[in-house]
């Protein structure tokens, strides 16, 4: 899916995706990734969301974000609650969905200046 442009000389926005690729302010990437407006993090250790680990969400939680959106690649795949346990515990919110709904979710909540960051795992 294209988005329409935004002015990506205000941080990171993703322009585009699929299922074997994301598209960030033009650039795409084939790998799984962390965004928010102001940090892009390409290659995030996770390949899949069976992949994921307590350690990786500590790349995410470093960022400071008030909510977390973990997209989990094509389909959505609840991963246990123990991955993403300490983000609770901080009271940073947490929704898991699909990679792409992720990533339209993301730019939406960007775009509002809300302190989003996304794992976005393809």
């Amino acid at each position: 899916m294209k988005f329409a442009e935004d002015d990506l000389n205000q941080g990171y926005f993703i322009t585009a995706y699929d299922d074997a690729s994301i598209q960030v302010n033009g650039k795409n990437f084939d790998s799984a990734m962390v965004i928010s407006q102001e940090t892009l993090v390409a290659d995030w250790a996770p390949v899949s969301i069976e992949s994921l680990l307590p350690e990786h969400i500590e790349t995410i939680a470093s960022l400071k974000p008030e909510l977390v959106l973990l997209g989990t690649g094509a389909k959505l795949v609840f991963p246990e609650v123990r991955i993403y346990a300490s983000l609770i515990q901080q009271g940073i919110g947490v929704e898991v969905m699909d990679t792409g709904a992720a990533c339209r979710t993301y730019n939406i909540l960007s775009s509002e200046g809300r302190r989003v960051v996304a794992g976005l795992i393809i």
